[in-house]
């Protein structure tokens, strides 16, 4: 899910944008009234946005900072750290699966209305869905829509092949949006939707490059949120985002914080809490499999068995924010221990130089001097990139640049901007880059993530949700396929033991941490966030549950 990260190492100093973002507001500024809070601070290390307010797309300003969601919301919500639990309804007074999957019913929720004051009604989901569906750029996970029917307030939806595995992509990452408004847009694909109109609680009020302001709306068809406002800044990087949540200007946030007990939670122990709850997912290096030599199935796996995941944990991840990925399959344990098939039972990564020079050898590389040459005699030569701001992304490339010497691979260090580093992500332009996968209850959403056939797109059209290395193996899509449409275990688990195999074998992507969907939060000025005790959503800005947190949260006084 996302999705949507950042990460990264503390710096010598902060930048004019983060000091500007720090000290801007008065101690009292988040105050109402009454002296209870009003305004809650939300903060992510991502530096300056361009003002895009498409619910759909991945790169947008309110996708990138988070408050897409408290704009536009979905039609149930599932909770990614209870992936077992069921979901709840949101839009969808209810939803119901036939037992093949391949049909969907939903009956739109009554008295919901557009922040335009116009009513939300099944018209508007089936219009939502059939705009994905004839829309290949916004059918970012590959959906196979069927045909599409309302009747009265309940619309019916069939799939070309059940969606056991996408259910809850279906119901929870899909933004509803009203027919009247984006009916007449033009091509969705590159709307900015300059006036959002959306069911949520919250309406624009105000955007710049580095900070976005949504107000409380007079009508919701829930209760009311406490807070009155949502201030979102975009700060330069993730040492000036965790200064902000130290000195309490930020209040929310997911950032990777380097030495955080020290630099935040001792802060003020009382009110600085982290809550880093785990998925099945992982971080990693993605490898670009067009270009060559990367094409080239023996390098990728000699280059994964150079790298010192121990090392990334401790240096780049501050030994918590991603723990190391041990299991050769890439699956995280002890999480997705009774998935792992059983030949690679216990069979762990660990650090092989002399193994991987032998397997290099084998493949028709040599090693001249300490310069490792393609079998046409050319030096290999690779870019690593991450945006600039997620310090133990580039910490991790550091790492991995050095691992790569040691087979005699030369590689550099890209520190990109982060919007440019999105596009040339998605379109394929790259050599390798430290990236997450999504997650889900089963490993599927991680290898589908990395191998599916559906989401492959040639170098230079964007692949929002996956195969950025442009992975082609009919095998392991396949292999998804069967797992997607298995009727029990036994085939489900034959299709898994599939996918590991062509893993390990291929290495498509070097997995390197486990991914968590966690937050860091403040309880100064608002309780009611979610905790160890009580988990009830991600404690994520930019995930779908962020509006249920929100709703949840009081006045701390």
């Amino acid at each position: 899910m996302r999705v949507r990260r950042t990460l990264a190492l503390a710096l010598a100093s902060v930048t004019a944008i983060g000091v500007l973002a720090a000290c801007g507001d008065s101690p009292n500024a988040n105050k109402g009234a009454n002296g209870n809070p009003s305004v809650l601070t939300v903060g992510m290390p991502n530096g300056p946005q361009t003002e895009n307010h498409n619910p759909f797309l991945e790169s947008s300003s309110g996708a990138s900072l988070g408050y897409r969601w408290m704009i536009y919301e979905p039609l149930a919500m599932f909770n990614a750290i209870r992936p077992s639990e069921p979901g709840k309804p949101w839009l969808a007074s209810k939803f119901e699966w036939s037992t093949d999957y391949k049909t969907l019913t939903v009956t739109a929720r009554d008295n919901v209305k557009w922040n335009d004051g116009q009513a939300f009604t099944a018209d508007d989901i089936a219009f939502t869905f059939d705009l994905i569906k004839k829309t290949d750029a916004l059918n970012i996970f590959a959906i196979p829509w069927g045909d599409i029917t309302t009747s009265g307030n309940t619309v019916k939806v069939t799939f070309t092949s059940p969606q056991f595995v996408n259910q809850v992509k279906i119901l929870t990452r899909t933004p509803m949006v009203p027919k009247h408004i984006w009916s007449a847009v033009k091509d969705p694909t590159t709307e900015i939707n300059k006036n959002p109109v959306g069911t949520g609680p919250y309406t624009l009020k105000s955007f710049t490059p580095q900070s976005t302001v949504l107000q409380l709306r007079d009508s919701y068809w829930q209760e009311l949120p406490k807070v009155k406002e949502l201030r979102y800044t975009s700060y330069a990087d993730n040492n000036a985002q965790t200064t902000a949540l130290a000195n309490g200007s930020a209040e929310w946030s997911f950032v990777f914080i380097p030495n955080y007990k020290t630099v935040y939670v001792d802060k003020d122990p009382k009110n600085n809490k982290v809550f880093p709850a785990p998925v099945i997912g992982v971080h990693g290096l993605w490898f670009n499999t067009t270009k060559k030599p990367l094409d080239n199935p023996a390098l990728r796996r000699a280059i994964d068995m150079v790298i010192n995941r121990n090392d990334i944990f401790v240096q780049a991840e501050a030994g918590w924010f991603h723990p190391e990925v041990t299991s050769v399959t890439g699956i995280p344990t002890p999480a997705g221990e009774s998935f792992i098939a059983p030949e690679y039972k216990g069979q762990n990564h660990k650090v092989d130089v002399e193994g991987a020079k032998t397997l290099l050898t084998g493949a028709g590389f040599k090693l001249d001097g300490n310069v490792l040459k393609d079998p046409t005699g050319k030096p290999v030569e690779l870019t690593l990139t991450d945006p600039a701001g997620w310090s133990d992304y580039q910490t991790s490339l550091e790492i991995v640049r050095d691992n790569l010497s040691t087979i005699g691979i030369k590689a550099t260090v890209d520190k990109a901007n982060q919007e440019a580093w999105q596009k040339n992500v998605e379109e394929g332009n790259f050599d390798a880059t430290f990236r997450w996968t999504n997650g889900g209850a089963t490993p599927y959403d991680l290898y589908q993530t990395v191998m599916d056939g559906a989401l492959l797109k040639p170098v230079g059209t964007p692949s929002p949700q996956g195969n950025f290395g442009r992975f082609n193996s009919p095998e392991a899509t396949k292999a998804l396929r069967d797992y997607a449409n298995a009727t029990d275990e036994a085939a489900r688990t034959a299709a898994m033991n599939t996918l590991q195999k062509i893993f390990v074998e291929q290495m498509p992507m070097s997995p390197v941490g486990a991914d968590n969907a966690g937050g860091a939060y403040v309880t100064k000025n608002w309780v009611g966030w979610p905790d160890e005790q009580n988990p009830y959503a991600p404690a994520q800005p930019t995930q779908p549950n962020a509006v249920d947190v929100v709703l949840h949260l009081k006045p701390a006084s």
